[in-house]
């Protein structure tokens, strides 16, 4: 089962590591239908990605809309959070009436990751009472596998935005350079200049002068 789940949650890019992980607990994880993924942002904003089905958007949004339902407890305050029978889960009493009416029998959220300006939790549907009694070792490692997918993702990701940023402002400077007779140490220091005067990202000052260069 471990080397199925590595081999499932091989990381890509962000969005599609994501949508490969909500896939992965539907196949993997037992009684498990649906799966989403809800991302809590540091102004306070949720957001459902990766839905396995669209009955989700309807069931996540209100859970964030009441505060209240297992999404929303395993992104805002627990790690772990299950509900074999919403019915009759006195702690989400008015999130289970939209849960049931969708079909929804039991739910569980488990918190995938920390991050300085997110966190995110995925968030298991059954249309069974009963379901996630006790994930146990099996949720554990999975949720284990797919936080080190979505960190290698981020990572590959980051990597990515700084190669653009470089490549972006490298350009930015061969305009200045040809432009005003500079040398590239100059030419850089002017931009430099700019992005402090006017208290704007380096990145952004070279996307506007390449911008109204080639327009």
């Amino acid at each position: 089962m471990a080397q199925r789940l590595m081999t499932t949650l091989t990381p890509g890019d962000l969005d599609h590591t994501l949508s490969r992980i909500t896939a992965a607990a539907v196949e993997a994880l037992p009684e498990t239908d649906y799966a989403s993924i809800t991302i809590l942002h540091a102004d306070g904003r949720l957001e459902t990605v990766a839905p396995t089905n669209d009955v989700l958007w309807g069931v996540d949004a209100a859970q964030y809309e009441l505060r209240e339902g297992p999404c929303y407890e395993a992104a805002a305050d627990e790690v772990h959070v299950a509900s074999p029978d919403l019915a009759r889960d006195e702690r989400f009493p008015r999130y289970a009436v939209s849960a049931v009416a969708a079909g929804l029998r039991a739910q569980a959220g488990i918190r995938l990751f920390d991050a300085p300006k997110s966190r995110g939790a995925l968030n298991l549907y059954s249309e069974n009472v009963g379901a996630f009694s006790d994930l146990g070792a099996l949720g554990e490692l999975f949720r284990h596998q797919a936080a080190m997918a979505i960190d290698y993702a981020r990572e590959i990701q980051n990597l990515r935005e700084a190669v653009r940023t470089r490549t972006m402002i490298g350009t930015a400077v061969g305009i200045v350079m040809e432009r005003y007779h500079l040398t590239d140490d100059r030419a850089f220091a002017f931009l430099t200049r700019l992005s402090q005067d006017g208290n704007i990202k380096l990145r952004e000052i070279a996307r506007r002068l390449i911008a109204a260069t080639h327009g």
